[in-house]
């Protein structure tokens, strides 16, 4: 991803919440909306576990990390380092995907001539090892991460085999908004045209373009500012200002001009969709009723219309890593990419196999529903709403309160928002720029994969509070590199050799992720977090019993199974009772009494005790402790 922070603003709710506001998982109010599409996850039987990883850090072991360091300088993962036992250790943690991030062929500075591959100019990548975002052939993997370039291919396809054997489905991005400025495809089925082969470069647009162009200009390398030279200023015959490109293409955020800015995303070409530069469509409208039909009407719909060539080409290339053994797409910056294209290649993917995760970044919550009803994704990216809720908490910048206002304004998609609090382009939970504790991502973690049955997503090195703590190059500190040779020392520690065990982490490391493998086991085989949800937050706020805006409590239950969800996102002790409504001891038929509440992550147990129709749980929390509660009959 590539955020434009200042271009998407998350759109404030105003829903009025309700004392407890009772849904179920799928749809609005007490019953199933008719309209909801049922969930990718529902249809598999268990909540889906994303675990994302790098592969060129995950298997590094060298632990050198020179900033700007060259690949044998500072080494990189590859392919081969996901051995049977890595990824069986991957799956024991919970996982049941993976998102390798980065397998596709993507621009970077590294000599692979003597394999038909041409070399990629320093003044137009990001970094040494290229950002993954700037996908230079559709239907390649990166050379970088083959033991073997000339068998890349044939060893990706080797571990897309182990993983599946391991228990783990696999996804990998498609990135429909812009690809590298030197676009290539070396392994491009036969019969198929690269990107712009076939373009008019004499006109800004036409409807069959793969590009934009400023016709008469040639592109001219951005202005650097504050100091910044590719590859920190080394000898490279490449470095010389220049990168041939006549007439130069818009850039890929839409920059316009033959010379980009250095914030613009100068590395990547933008994609024509058959949107005009006015913002005009140039392809069928999809009517508004398709958002009632299946991925079946979609693909007839669009079975007898003229789509731009764009559509085409992204359809072939998602349909070969299909036939490939992938299981599922995570779509870069799919909000830059119009709804109907969605529909069209979506429904042809469904189509080919029912089964395929289809994930999308996306952060304009009014567009929500039209790219999940209209084009078909599967789910999006609860960034805008639940991820910076929750950090707000975090970061003494706001209330519980927020959370429950963003659960009520999803109330009728909450099945379909992936929950996380770390991916790439997120600071590390442990970095001085975000909580500085690792232990403050528990109660966070506990919330986001406990609130609905959409998928968690879990970031490698999380489990073990990776900080992120220094700066790689282009890649800086808080953030781990996604553009240069590096590696991740707790993922390096947890490696030990190859032996994933835990001998050389830290006490808190091992606390830390035996957290996460408790919590993400349980949440993706709980019937009850694929059930009912009641908001008990709003409920307790108005109790005045020492319950505050540091506090959030909910319950989730099925017919077999009923949990009551209580985070403390406080750093202090705090002693409270939990309040538990009528309307929810109605729904579990629980009568005056006590009864135990069972800790499904640790081994914490309390008493739910009713009188007069009123339950009351009375808590003791330390700093960062959260409890997930099963009822005991």
């Amino acid at each position: 991803m590539k955020k434009l922070h200042s271009l998407f603003i998350a759109k404030l709710f105003s829903a009025s919440l309700l004392s407890a506001a009772l849904f179920s998982a799928g749809g609005c109010g007490q019953e199933k909306n008719p309209k909801e599409i049922t969930p990718y996850q529902e249809t598999a039987g268990e909540k889906a576990v994303i675990y994302q990883v790098l592969p060129r850090l995950f298997g590094n072991t060298n632990s050198t990390n020179k900033p700007w360091g060259t690949l044998e300088e500072n080494g990189v993962g590859k392919f081969s380092d996901f051995t049977p036992k890595a990824l069986s250790e991957i799956h024991a943690l919970g996982a049941t995907h993976i998102w390798f991030t980065g397998a596709l062929h993507h621009a970077l500075v590294g000599d692979y001539t003597e394999y038909g591959i041409s070399h990629d100019d320093p003044d137009v990548v990001k970094g040494r090892a290229g950002s993954p975002y700037a996908i230079k052939d559709y239907y390649s993997v990166n050379p970088d991460l083959a033991d073997n370039p000339a068998e890349r291919l044939q060893e990706f396809r080797a571990l897309v085999a182990r993983s599946h054997e391991a228990g783990l489905k696999v996804i990998i991005d498609i990135v429909p908004n812009h690809v590298a400025r030197a676009y290539h495809s070396l392994h491009k089925p036969q019969g198929v045209q690269d990107f712009g082969a076939e373009d008019n470069t004499l006109v800004t647009y036409a409807r069959n373009n793969n590009f934009y162009y400023a016709v008469g200009e040639d592109f001219r390398v951005p202005v650097t500012e504050k100091g910044y030279q590719p590859l920190n200023g080394e000898a490279n015959d490449l470095v010389d200002g220049q990168f041939t490109e006549s007439p130069a293409k818009w850039t890929g955020n839409g920059a316009r001009s033959a010379q980009p800015a250095m914030h613009d995303w100068y590395e990547t070409v933008k994609i024509n969709f058959g949107v005009r530069p006015d913002g005009s469509n140039h392809f069928s409208e999809l009517p508004q009723e398709y958002a009632e039909l299946d991925y079946r009407a979609h693909a007839q719909f669009w079975a007898n219309k003229e789509v731009p060539n764009t559509w085409k080409k992204f359809r072939d290339i998602a349909h070969y890593w299909l036939d490939f053994g992938v299981d599922g797409f995570r779509y870069d910056m799919a909000g830059m990419v119009p709804v109907e294209f969605w529909s069209y290649l979506n429904s042809s993917i469904k189509i080919r196999n029912p089964d395929t995760l289809l994930l999308a970044e996306i952060y304009t919550p009014e567009r929500y529903r039209d790219y999940l009803r209209l084009g078909k994704m599967d789910y999006l990216y609860d960034k805008v709403g639940t991820y910076d809720a929750i950090r707000a908490v975090i970061e003494n910048k706001g209330s519980t309160d927020k959370i429950a206002e963003v659960q009520a304004s999803l109330v009728d998609i909450s099945s379909h928002m992936l929950r996380f609090m770390e991916n790439h382009d997120e600071q590390r939970i442990a970095s001085p720029q975000f909580a500085g504790n690792p232990e403050a991502g528990k109660p966070a973690m506990l919330v986001s994969a406990a609130l609905s049955p959409a998928p968690t997503l879990v970031y490698f090195g999380q489990a073990l509070g990776e900080p992120a703590k220094e700066n790689a190059g282009f890649g800086k500190a808080s953030r781990t590199t996604i553009f240069d040779y590096w590696s991740v020392p707790s993922v390096r520690r947890w490696n030990n050799g190859g032996t994933f065990d835990t001998a050389l982490l830290t006490e808190n490391e091992k606390e830390l992720r035996r957290f996460y493998q408790r919590l993400l086991n349980f949440s993706k085989q709980s019937p009850a977090l694929r059930g009912e949800y009641l908001d008990l937050h709003s409920y307790n706020r108005k109790q005045g019993t020492g319950y505050g805006e540091k506090k959030f409590a909910f319950a989730r239950w099925d017919k077999t199974e009923k949990l009551l969800v209580v985070a403390n996102f406080d750093q202090e002790n705090t002693e409270f009772e939990l309040f538990i409504p009528s309307e929810l001891l109605k729904q579990w038929a629980l009568k005056d009494g006590s009864y135990r509440l069972k800790g499904q992550i640790g081994g914490a147990e309390q008493q739910l005790i009713i009188h007069n129709g009123l339950g009351r749980i009375k808590l003791n929390l330390l700093p960062f402790e959260s409890h997930l509660f099963r009822l005991e009959h």
